[in-house]
């Protein structure tokens, strides 16, 4: 039976502002890409968040990012890699803390916003998140785009690279993400994209902005918690991919 992990990005609300339906989410996905409180997420939010997908039997993923509250880790930010390979050591490190003590642990570590876009290209500061992943645990898996410079180094230092796919978000005719921002960066409708996730998963393809058709080879699919609607598009693309016959089941 064919297979395939779902993740969205959760824990991101920050204090008196919630953000997004976590729980919903929980009881749909397989793996949580928890936000480590340098783009998102406190400490409270994050030790709730990780108790709560623990008891889901939900991996806990470490979604590291830029120390950049203010832009929810969205701007670009030219670090050294010395400084950047710190800052993801001590966002895991951070996370994984705070899941041990609800019976878990972090699983594997994902790139958050502008770090994730960056590392497709930036030889400097994928070698610098590589680094600080083999530092904490080499046994961490990655998760990243297709074909993209951190995967490859990645796999270069001995780590397991996992490629995913996004549900919600448009593609490039390069395979890249549309930055968010352009039109065609974001998809809102729950049918339209549980039928792309589907020819994801089948196929392994999916229709970029021009209308071309280019492979997406990914062991996991993510919906964003924070994208308007993002529970009705997670329950659609669930129930498409069970009506299919195909199994959710976590990549670690």
């Amino acid at each position: 039976m064919t297979v395939i992990d779902l993740n969205s990005d959760l824990g991101e609300g920050f204090g008196a502002w919630p953000l997004g339906d976590d729980a919903a989410m929980l009881a749909l996905v397989t793996s949580a890409n928890l936000a480590c409180g340098f783009h998102a997420g406190d400490p409270a939010t994050l030790l709730d968040t990780a108790g709560a997908a623990v008891e889901r039997d939900v991996r806990v993923g470490a979604q590291v990012g830029y120390r950049d509250l203010a832009g929810f880790g969205r701007r670009f930010i030219d670090m050294t890699p010395r400084d950047l390979t710190a800052d993801v050591i001590y966002q895991i490190g951070a996370l994984d803390g705070l899941a041990r003590v609800r019976g878990g642990r972090v699983r594997y570590v994902k790139p958050h916003g502008a770090l994730y876009n960056a590392v497709v290209h930036h030889e400097g500061q994928a070698r610098a998140v590589v680094d600080a992943v083999r530092a904490y645990d080499p046994a961490l898996p990655v998760l990243g785009l297709p074909g993209s410079v951190f995967l490859q180094t990645a796999e270069r230092a001995g780590l397991r690279a996992v490629a995913e796919a996004f549900a919600d978000r448009g593609y490039t005719p390069a395979g890249t993400l549309v930055p968010r921002g352009e039109r065609g960066a974001l998809l809102t409708d729950p049918d339209a994209i549980a039928a792309r996730v589907l020819a994801m998963v089948e196929d392994g393809a999916v229709t970029a902005v021009d209308g071309a058709r280019i492979p997406v080879a990914a062991e996991s699919v993510c919906v964003h918690g924070d994208t308007p609607g993002a529970v009705a598009m997670a329950r659609s693309v669930r129930a498409t991919l069970d009506q299919a016959g195909i199994g959710l089941r976590p990549f670690t």
